[in-house]
């Protein structure tokens, strides 16, 4: 059996990505348990971090990152990383590299990513990173369903990776179709190589799927477990493929998505399943298919975001604001 760990796609501007990566959102309110979570996971052969200003965890990624590095266990040659412009920072993204790199220890990431395409009011330093007025409503410096104020911030991400070394490709996140076809028709000179989204197989998408690759933008999909509870690895046909295969619900999971030809980005705080939880059985076209039609009959978005309201996406629970 192949490992998911040495699987790899060519972005749109030739660089290669591995399609398993480590998400580094912080489990169980323990933001410096991440440390060791990288650890376990490059030793085990992940080559492809995810990390994020606003996950607030880079720091200790960075810590991990330094030993590996002095062990010899890798070179930062031999690793993918990225990182994200949180909205708050949106009239700062080189600000928002800058301190994402110190924290890192590093001098480049391979992928800078705009978080989301809204804007937020945050100071000079990004902070707060949600903010919100009296009543608890979110403060935003542009109309998360109307604006275009967010174009200009792929803009300045352009210009940043035009003119300096600290950055090898750029890309977005949580961008639905319309979004896309707000951003594209305004690109300077850079498509973005990756749009990283909610995606599993309760979560049909392949309309955004089929869009992405038409315009030559990779899917990487975060939260391929379904989010807290891992509903995605209860799910029956998850479960008997598993079986089947003699590999973990999790190795399907992240299957789903490789096989696809789509980056997964698991994370846990379990580091015995960081560290085994890397072969990539051989499904078939036709499961991966019925994994896919799961979605179909009851579809279900886990992560609904109050700053992802207006953005496009379906089945958005709460969102009133998208037409």
């Amino acid at each position: 059996m192949s490992l998911a760990t040495t699987r790899t796609a060519t972005l749109n501007n030739g660089k290669k990505i591995p399609l398993l990566g480590l998400g580094t959102v912080p489990s169980n309110d323990n933001p410096a348990g991440v440390k060791d979570q990288v650890i376990a996971a490059v030793k085990a052969g992940y080559r492809h971090i995810d990390c994020a200003w606003f996950y607030g965890t880079e720091k200790y990624v960075g810590q991990a990152l330094s030993e590996l590095f002095k062990e010899g266990v890798v070179k930062r040659e031999d690793l993918f990383i990225t990182t994200k412009v949180w909205p708050s920072y949106y009239h700062s993204p080189e600000k928002s590299l800058d301190a994402s790199l110190k924290d890192l220890q590093i001098d480049y990431v391979d992928l800078l990513l705009q978080h989301w395409p809204i804007c937020l009011h945050g100071d000079e330093n990004g902070l707060p990173s949600i903010p919100k007025d009296k009543d608890g409503n979110i403060i935003y410096d542009d109309d998360p369903a109307s604006g275009t104020k967010f174009i200009s911030v792929y803009h300045s991400m352009e210009d940043l990776l035009d003119r300096s070394t600290k950055v090898r490709s750029i890309g977005v996140s949580n961008y639905s179709i319309s979004k896309l076809k707000q951003l594209l028709p305004e690109v300077k000179k850079h498509i973005p190589v990756v749009d990283q989204i909610e995606y599993h197989p309760k979560l049909p998408q392949q309309d955004l799927v089929d869009f992405a690759q038409e315009n030559g933008i990779l899917i990487e999909a975060y939260s391929p477990v379904g989010s807290e509870g891992a509903p995605v690895l209860k799910l029956p046909l998850v479960k008997s493929l598993a079986e089947k295969y003699n590999v973990t619900v999790n190795e399907v999971a992240y299957a789903y998505h490789i096989l696809n030809g789509r980056a997964a980005l698991p994370r846990s705080s379990n580091l015995e399943r960081i560290s085994t939880n890397i072969n990539l059985p051989s499904l078939t076209r036709e499961e991966l298919d019925e994994l896919y039609a799961l979605g179909k009959e009851s579809p279900e978005r886990y992560i609904n975001d109050p700053w992802g309201y207006g953005l496009g996406f379906k089945w958005w629970k709460g969102d009133t604001l998208s037409k």
